[in-house]
């Protein structure tokens, strides 16, 4: 049976049709090509590269460790075996706002759909983790405003993640999400 691949521009134009169902969508970890062709295979709606498993597939703990070639390698063999969309995480975007333009730039070629940046200093903690430390809220939405400006494609997809809530509380958390929207983010993660 031959089988056609989707190009990424229509998995990107896929993720924006799921996204506008309303429906829940179901993303589950890929750390490699196998796991993401099993994914689609069983029928879910698209594939998420976790950075944690990712670091962890390397053998480092998900303390920043990873590297931006890291992850543009790792996701770009996940989201070439796959029609459906793929969303990574890029931690702390590899730098400062200057800086996130550039890895917006990298894997915004390598066919995924999604990314999502946290807002936490560098070197960064496992989300999961005590101990984390944030940025300012005014540094996050210059990084979001980075990534924004550097997209080619308006249907790849900014999504900001708050690691707030368990340094700062709720409110704060919620006062940080709606600052990453007013900067472009079109996607919100609280952690």
């Amino acid at each position: 049976m031959h089988f056609v691949k989707k190009d990424p521009k229509q998995k990107k134009e896929a993720l924006v049709s799921k996204l506008k169902t309303g429906n829940l969508l179901r993303f589950p970890g890929a750390y490699n090509a196998l796991v993401a062709k099993l994914i689609e295979e069983i029928g879910y709606d698209g594939v998420y590269v976790s950075g944690g498993v990712m670091a962890n597939d390397l053998g480092m703990p998900d303390i920043g460790l990873t590297t931006l070639h890291d992850v543009s390698t790792k996701s770009h063999q996940i989201a070439r075996v796959t029609n459906l969309p793929t969303i990574i995480d890029i931690d702390t975007g590899f730098g400062e706002a200057m800086n996130v333009s550039r890895t917006i730039e990298t894997i915004e070629g390598l066919g995924v759909s999604g990314c999502h940046i946290e807002d936490q200093m560098n070197p960064k903690r496992c989300g999961h983790l005590d101990n984390k430390e944030l940025i300012s809220t005014e540094e996050m939405v210059k990084k979001i405003k980075e990534c924004v400006a550097a997209k080619q494609d308006e249907n790849f997809k900014i999504i900001a993640r708050s690691d707030a809530k368990g340094v700062e509380g709720i409110d704060k958390m919620i006062d940080r999400c709606k600052a990453y929207i007013d900067a472009g983010a079109e996607i919100i993660f609280p952690e």
